[in-house]
């Protein structure tokens, strides 16, 4: 298989080769002796439509022939890029766990820089499966989407703010009673 430049390997001093576990796995699956591991992840800022979410993955997951080596599922903003289940995934790519990350549709992974993540899952050697696209999404309205997205997320780093001065107000205000 080295020979015929389907692995690369890496040579030891005394002559052995090693072989990454990856890229021997793609060489099986090649082969048909090995199926695809997919991570699905779902995500909902409410607890809404999760379950149906998960649901509806593990399903599509099922027909395509994927072994389902993850099931991330969290409520959090598609804003938010410290999303724990986010930072599963890379772990996941990373490690060589998983083939394919399956979501619904492009926003649930991320509303913002959804190609550059793409590109990181890709550069691991796992690609990004969506399952639609949203209903009645043209141009305009995405443009639309996405100006109101940056708006509330400058809204909520504003608040935040406000709020966190708020709380050491408080804090501080607290402090003087008790100790006057």
């Amino acid at each position: 298989m080295e020979e015929a430049g389907k692995l690369k390997a890496l040579r030891l001093p005394s002559g052995r080769r090693r072989f990454r576990e990856r890229d021997l796995v793609a060489v099986l699956r090649q082969r048909g002796s090995s199926r695809e591991r997919a991570a699905i992840y779902a995500r909902q800022v409410d607890s809404g439509n999760l379950e149906r979410q998960m649901e509806r993955l593990r399903q599509v997951a099922d027909a395509r022939g994927f072994d389902v080596a993850a099931v991330i599922a969290e409520q959090a903003s598609g804003l938010n890029e410290r999303r724990r289940g986010l930072r599963k995934l890379f772990r996941l790519a990373e490690a060589g766990e998983i083939d394919v990350v399956l979501v619904e549709f492009k926003d649930r992974l991320a509303r913002f820089g959804f190609g550059y993540l793409t590109e990181v899952f890709r550069a691991h050697g796992v690609r990004v499966e969506v399952l639609e696209e949203p209903p009645g999404a043209d141009e305009t309205q995405e443009l639309v989407q996405d100006m109101l997205a940056v708006v509330t997320v400058f809204a909520a780093r504003l608040y935040g703010r406000r709020s966190r001065k708020f709380r050491l107000s408080v804090r501080r205000l607290v402090r003087e009673f008790s100790n006057g």
